[in-house]
Parts: structure tokens; C-alpha cells; sequence
């Protein structure tokens, strides 16, 4: 059973583990969308196949705020910014406090004894951007970042802290060839920048698939999962 929760001042909805928890995942939402939401589209897809005995899923909702691309209407995302292109300038005083708001959701975990390598983050669309931030930013201790249909800016701030090769969580990337909002281009030059700075990454393309998920990539998430935090037998 899902149950909503709220921390770090973020409303969450936590998919508990089966067993002994001994890892995490926080998975972000798509703008406009909510915790409740993409847990609801996910099981739709994939019913309970989404789970992990031994992993505890977190699904934050981002709290609403103007976002230019809706006109600077109230929406539900993680950042703002001037248009959903990679050749603009990323709104980073829209992007750090979110940062600082999912960080204190890591801390709630590693206090709870999860520590930080058995911490994956993700997400879908700009979900995934905003995870890309927060792990090659601010927790290279994660064990892993995901990001469906997402691109980070071409001068995004995350490529330029990147100086050092060592140390930075592996990327599991998807993206559909027939997305028009998120173009495969975008997602593809991501993870070449990444890769180049020392990222271990690994990219998937599906040539149907438009803006959305779909139930292969969420068994090939799974799967993926499972790889970089494995059971402890516990």
C-alpha cells in the first residue's frame, strides 16, 4: 500500500518495502504531475511489477509555482525556466531550493540508517533533470541517478562541477525517438557530457515511444535497480 507522508516540508507518498529495508529510491515527477500521480501511471503500466522486496519508494510531489512555459501559471514542478529548450539559461534560484528541500529527504533516509550508496535518485521528464542536478551536484554518494525523457541545458551548471572523474553515481537514461517535447538530440548530448566527465552511463532509445513511459523501460529500470543496490540477504 502507498501512504501518503509529508517530509522536509515536500508532501510523499512512500511505497514501503516487503522486507528489511536496506535501500531507496526517490523518483521525480514530470511537471505539471504529482507523487500520487506518476505512482498512478506507473502501476498502470506495470501493476505491482514496479517493486522491490528490499527497496522503500519515495515519490515526492513538487509544490506548485509559476512556470513561464504555462504562461507563469501555478503548476506543480520542480524549477522554472525561460522555455523547455537546451539552448537557455537555467534558472538556478528556482533550482537550489529544491535541491536543498529533496536533500533534507536523503538526510531523512541516511538518519534512517540507509546510507547514501544505497540511495538512487531519478525520474521522468524534468524529474530527471532535477535528479541529475541534486546527484552530480550535491550527493555523488548516490548509488545511482535515472532519467527518463530528460536533458539537462547545454551550459547547465552540473557539467561544470564535474571536474574530477572520480566518484560519480552511474546514469540509467531512456528516451523515445518520437518525443516532440523532449527531442532524443537533447537527451543524447546529456549523456554524451556526462559520459565525457566520467559518468558511467547507459542510454536506451525506443523508436515508438513519444513523451511518456512505457512498461519495457520500467522492467529494464527495474532490473537496473536491482543491479546497483542488491538484496543484502537480510
Amino acid at each position: 500500500m502507498a501512504a501518503p507522508t509529508k517530509a522536509a516540508n515536500l508532501k510523499t507518498v512512500i511505497v514501503g518495502s516487503t522486507r528489511k529495508h536496506s535501500a531507496s529510491v526517490i523518483f521525480l515527477h514530470g511537471s505539471g504531475d504529482t507523487g500520487e500521480g506518476v505512482l498512478g501511471w506507473i502501476r498502470s503500466l506495470v501493476q505491482d511489477a514496479f517493486r522491490i522486496p528490499h527497496v522503500k519508494f519515495i515519490f515526492p510531489s513538487a509544490p506548485a509555482r509559476p512556470y513561464t512555459p504555462a504562461g507563469g501559471a501555478l503548476s506543480t514542478v520542480w524549477y522554472d525556466r525561460v522555455r523547455i529548450a537546451p539552448n537557455v539559461p537555467e534558472l538556478l534560484e528556482t533550482i537550489n531550493p529544491l535541491c536543498e528541500q529533496l536533500g533534507k529527504l536523503i538526510d531523512a533516509e541516511v538518519a534512517g540508517g540507509i546510507p547514501q550508496n544505497r540511495i538512487i535518485l531519478g525520474g521522468f521528464s524534468m524529474g530527471g533533470g532535477m535528479a541529475m542536478h541534486l546527484a552530480y551536484r550535491f550527493h555523488h554518494d548516490a548509488a545511482g541517478v535515472f532519467a527518463l525523457s530528460s536533458f539537462l541545458n547545454e551550459d547547465s551548471v552540473v557539467y561544470k562541477v564535474m571536474t574530477s572523474k572520480a566518484c560519480l553515481p552511474p546514469l540509467f537514461a531512456c528516451q523515445g525517438l518520437r518525443d516532440n517535447l523532449v527531442l532524443s538530440d537533447w537527451s543524447k548530448e546529456t549523456v554524451r557530457q556526462l559520459s565525457d566527465r566520467g559518468a558511467l552511463c547507459e542510454y536506451h532509445t525506443f523508436p515508438k515511444l513519444y513523451h511518456e513511459m512505457n512498461a519495457q523501460e520500467l522492467h529494464m529500470l527495474t532490473d537496473w535497480i536491482k543491479k546497483q543496490v542488491p538484496d543484502d540477504g537480510s
